[in-house]
């Protein structure tokens, strides 16, 4: 079983590739390399395979390293299943994660994160989660993602130690990550991973 998530970019042309494409690809490194695990194609889009487990950190590593400029966002679906036929770039392999992953994006309207398996009363949950998430995530300022992109990277860091990244106080740390509503997303990541792992 694998999973795959595919994403476009909300607002790709209000500033150049040069600028926000580093950071999208920072955290698709994270991941595994290029074209295998991951790809960008059509200058917005872009695949990225990943274990199941782990699919619903990346995406939202995705959407906070992208949310840290201004205007722009991701819409990501995450398809889980097998994994048929392995290419040498993921854009060319397939399977029913694929197919899962292709479906659920196109059925995103207004969320821009939804999550297609072969286990429609875990999806059914877990959509439901992830729309009460966003009534967050679509509100994070740019700093706000930075912050919660680098308490999620680093989750062995203290505030202590995130405060001097930034150069702020621990107090300002405290704040933000309380804005940016971490600890909430962070035991729905785990929640979600608690399930993955039982499938």
């Amino acid at each position: 079983m694998t999973s795959i998530i595919t994403g476009d970019i909300i607002n790709s042309r209000s500033l150049e590739p040069n600028e926000w494409m580093p950071s999208l690809k920072e955290v698709l490194n994270l991941y595994g390399k290029a074209p295998q695990q991951w790809e960008v194609y059509r200058g917005d889009s872009f695949q990225l395979e990943v274990t199941p487990e782990k699919a619903l950190e990346a995406a939202i590593l995705i959407k906070a390293s992208l949310k840290q400029f201004k205007k722009m966002d991701a819409r990501l679906a995450i398809g889980i299943g097998e994994k048929n036929y392995t290419a040498n770039k993921i854009t060319e392999s397939n399977g029913t994660a694929f197919i899962n992953s292709g479906k659920c994006f196109e059925q995103l309207k207004k969320n821009t994160l939804a999550i297609q398996s072969t286990f429609p009363e875990l999806d059914n949950t877990l959509n439901i989660m992830f729309d009460l998430a966003l009534l967050t995530m679509n509100n994070w300022t740019p700093t706000s993602a930075r912050l919660l992109r680098a308490a999620l990277e680093h989750p062995n860091m203290n505030q202590i130690e995130l405060a001097e990244i930034f150069s702020t106080t621990q107090g300002n740390i405290s704040q933000g990550l309380k804005r940016a509503g971490h600890d909430e997303i962070t035991k729905l990541i785990n929640y979600y991973k608690s399930q993955i792992t039982q499938l």
